[in-house]
């Protein structure tokens, strides 16, 4: 997070800032939700469901192993990827938490 001073928030606020970092592209979107639907570890598909390069996808990727919300496991000469379940639970946990902090009611604005 560079120079943001994320040190300054909560461990639940980094970690919601870190899964909405994952989400904020749609092409993560969209590899989540071939993910998720195909409930099982995807290898060489994934490239060829989306209209980018394996490097830009490798990318992608990265970034979402990294915030946690899949997992990678080597076969051979290939990685699988699938949905890493309980991060996937808890990154549901805390986005619900977000929004039902907002009550609704009269608007201020």
């Amino acid at each position: 997070m560079g120079s943001t001073k994320s040190y300054e928030f909560s461990v639940k606020e980094n970690k919601l800032a870190k899964i909405a970092k994952a989400l904020a592209h749609p092409a993560r979107i969209a590899i989540l939700n071939l993910l998720a639907k195909r409930q099982a570890c995807v290898c060489g598909d994934i490239v060829d469901e989306l209209p980018l390069s394996q490097s830009t996808v490798s990318q992608h990727l990265k970034e979402l192993k990294e915030a946690g919300l899949i997992t990678g496991e080597i076969e051979g000469a290939k990685v699988c990827y699938c949905i890493h379940a309980k991060e996937w639970k808890a990154a549901q946990e805390v986005l619900n938490q977000l929004f039902e902090n907002y009550k609704g009611g009269n608007s201020c604005c």
